[in-house]
């Protein structure tokens, strides 16, 4: 068999890789947006790399953009056969995938009647919401830690990855002229300390092991450090400077964790009386998805669920879904926090809310988690003063801060200890992927000191032959 790998390769979006059989079966594992900016990344979407029609099936890992973000235009591109994953991801999918959908139809309008200024004709969205809720109907939930038979010669088993609500690594069994082979393809990998999800599962000891490697080369902050850092930075802004604290944050995920931890300080007396927004009517949906998924939750959560019913709310909290409302937030002068999407501020809300509060020096950004180095987030948080939003110029008054802790991504350490799990002898080849160059090398390093002798970072489009 061969496996070619048609996204995320030296990069940290748009994961696909390819798994074609020796009886011409297609398995797509994972179906990602490239997230970035410009043509370049519209240009990378619209070519996959494979004729969608020809996938059999797609397994997917968990439920971000960046991993699942394509299937719409799949479907629109003739695919039929079967998206494999988790309850939790479907569900999540389910809301996300239409969100995506919408957001694309309303940026297409906006950008076709600046084309329209300039005399350049219409270009459509990759994929409308109706093309997203239509291709709902070829996912399959599938529990954890069962072994779900795909067809008689190739069997996928989930097993909990700690990274996103319903994320998993998947293991992945195929029989070829009477020879079993393993292959593990672990998504994102969740830190052992979560806030909100328990720690990762050990997974079945593969022959090959396809292992993403975002944070290859850093550590991250204690846990408690980092939330201390994010009480302090509140403070700081909203009650010394009187200003505004704009989070950009993932709505899936993230959004929920951040709320956790400011729910923690309510709780415990120490957040101050100001009002927390959650302005994403995305994250206020998977806030309600995530409430009926308390099997994903880690030990400390579901004792805190026995006196606190709702981890995810509290007095001073508001969330917001009407756009009237998240308007009014950008004409408010009060000193307020603002958690809203997209993490890497190329999308939604978000950048309402930069373009509004980013020249004030008594304001803050705060980045919670990667940013791709093509995108605003990247940009800003390298420190450029001079900045575009909206085909509008902006100067970076406010202080720009980045609390990584709040990732969903394990670093090398929590990596490495998470693939202590397998019997590095008998794994015939590793690929790294979801990773950026510096830290695949760093990685690849720290792999191969724990036994790991043959390990790649594919190219894009790069393809190999399974032994």
């Amino acid at each position: 068999m061969k496996i070619k790998f048609l996204g995320a390769a030296r990069e940290v979006t748009g994961s696909k890789h390819l798994i074609t059989t020796l009886n011409g079966k297609k398995i797509l594992l994972d179906c990602g947006s490239f997230q970035g900016k410009g043509l370049a990344t519209d240009g990378k979407n619209r070519n996959p790399g494979v004729r969608p029609a020809e996938i059999d099936h797609i397994i997917l890992t968990h439920a971000h953009i960046d991993h699942s973000g394509m299937i719409p235009y799949f479907y629109k591109q003739g695919f039929r056969g079967s998206v494999i994953c988790t309850h939790a991801t479907r569900d999540l999918c389910a809301i996300m995938l239409a969100d995506s959908g919408f957001i694309q139809e309303q940026d297409i309008r906006w950008f076709n009647k600046k084309r329209a200024r300039h005399g350049q004709p219409p270009v459509e969205p990759i994929y409308t919401k109706q093309d997203a809720e239509k291709c709902m109907e070829l996912f399959i939930g599938v529990a954890y830690n069962r072994k779900f038979r795909i067809d008689p010669n190739i069997t996928v088993r989930f097993t909990h990855s700690g990274h996103l609500l319903g994320s998993a690594v998947a293991s992945i069994g195929i029989t070829e002229e009477g020879r079993l082979t393993n292959i593990a393809y672990t998504g994102d990998i969740g830190r052992p300390e979560s806030r909100l999800l328990r720690k990762p599962d050990p997974f079945p000891q593969c022959d090959y092991l396809i292992c993403e490697s975002t944070y290859g080369d850093r550590l991250h902050e204690d846990k408690k450090q980092a939330e201390n850092l994010l009480l302090t930075i509140l403070k700081q802004t909203c009650v010394e400077k009187g200003g505004k604290l704009i989070i950009p944050s993932f709505a899936i995920g993230r959004a929920q964790e951040l709320v956790f931890a400011l729910n923690n300080f309510y709780n415990e007396g120490l957040l101050p009386k100001i009002k927390i927004y959650v302005d994403s009517p995305l994250a206020v949906n998977a806030t309600n998805i995530f409430r009926i998924h308390p099997e994903c939750f880690n030990k400390e959560v579901l004792e805190i669920m026995e006196t606190d019913p709702d981890p995810f709310g509290f007095a001073s909290l508001t969330y917001i879904t009407k756009v009237e409302e998240s308007k009014k937030l950008n004409e408010s002068k009060e000193s307020c926090v603002i958690i809203s999407a997209s993490g890497m501020m190329e999308a939604g809300r978000i950048k309402h809310h930069l373009a509004n509060n980013i020249d004030n020096p008594n304001n803050t950004i705060l980045a919670v988690g990667y940013c791709a180095p093509d995108t605003l987030g990247a940009r800003i948080l390298r420190g450029e003063k001079n900045i575009s939003i909206f085909g509008f110029p902006h100067t970076v008054n406010a202080r720009v801060e980045s609390i990584e802790s709040f990732s969903g991504h394990a670093d090398y350490a929590e990596l490495l200890e998470f693939l202590a799990c397998q019997d590095k002898k008998k794994i015939k080849k590793a690929f790294l992927v979801h990773g950026d160059p510096e830290a695949q090398e760093f990685f690849k390093r720290k792999l191969k000191d724990t036994g790991l002798r043959r390990v790649s970072s594919p190219e894009p489009g790069q393809e190999y032959e399974l032994e």
